[in-house]
């Protein structure tokens, strides 16, 4: 059940990040502001390494590093957007989002992503966990 939730919040969360539709957006242009050196860990600011979460400022729901620090491998299999259209489509590469420690700031950008094949590895490309009390 819970796998469930934290997938739903996290297709949620993306059609927000991409479509700007939600109550509690400001319309950030990074996860949390429009200064990606505030809110991620980028090429600019990270020493060539990643960080713990918590270290920038969080976004408007209060989630912390959904911009820079690690690319995010998402469920999602990559096509072109047309318009705000799905995700629900096989293909050969995998889509990862959000921006790196190792990236310029301008890919931390909440709409911002690029392909890779699922078997495709660099230390600046990973997951973020959920939990709930």
């Amino acid at each position: 059940m819970e796998h469930i939730r934290i997938k739903k919040a996290r297709k949620l969360l993306i059609y927000i990040s991409i479509c700007g539709f939600s109550a509690e957006s400001n319309g950030y242009i990074y996860a949390g502001g429009n200064d990606p050196n505030q809110v991620s860990w980028n090429d600019n600011n990270a020493g060539g390494k990643t960080h713990p979460v918590g270290g920038k400022a969080s976004n408007e729901l209060d989630l912390y590093d959904m911009s820079g620090n690690v690319w995010e491998w998402c469920e999602d299999w990559f096509k072109p957007y047309p318009g705000c259209k799905g995700s629900d489509y096989t293909g050969s590469y995998r889509v990862i989002r959000g921006g790196s420690w190792d990236g310029y700031p301008q890919s931390c950008r909440v709409a911002d992503r690029v392909n890779f094949a699922p078997d495709y590895r660099v230390s600046g490309v990973g997951f973020r966990l959920a939990r709930t009390n």
